[in-house]
């Protein structure tokens, strides 16, 4: 059976302390643990972060879908989580992490940033015909 897309992320990024192919060579990387809202269940899922502050901050954006992804209606429900923090150079981190949408004044700053700064998110949101939402993921 083929590894899917996330199971592949995963393994390069556990076997290359963070590092990982295409698309997201070079990139700070999060292996982000979640817990079904519904099922119960844990999850990884994997993500590209950027810094504000002292905090983590993930794109729930789903690659531009007009809905958000699984992970952010699990880290509603259950936002005392764990992420595995890469920063890109070979540095891995297991945190403790509390999971958190930005408000409205820091989610428009970092957004701003984000997308002026890497062009594929302004797609998404072109797209995706939603507020994307933006979770910060505060060490505690």
């Amino acid at each position: 059976m083929a590894e899917d897309f996330n199971t592949r992320v995963i393994r390069e990024f556990r076997e290359n302390q963070g590092r990982v192919g295409e698309p997201f060579t070079g990139l700070p990387m999060v292996l982000l643990h979640h817990v079904g809202a519904r099922s119960g269940t844990e999850r990884i899922t994997p993500l590209r972060w950027f810094a504000d502050g002292d905090r983590y901050v993930v794109v729930a954006s789903k690659g531009g879908a007009p809905e958000n992804p699984a992970w952010y209606h699990n880290l509603k429900a259950n936002p005392d989580t764990v992420a595995e923090v890469a920063d890109g150079r070979g540095g891995v981190e297991t945190l403790r992490v509390q999971a958190g949408e930005l408000p409205d004044g820091d989610r428009e700053r970092v957004w701003t940033w984000i997308k002026e700064n890497n062009g594929g998110f302004a797609d998404y949101e072109r797209t995706a015909g939603r507020t994307i939402p933006l979770v910060g993921l505060t060490p505690r």
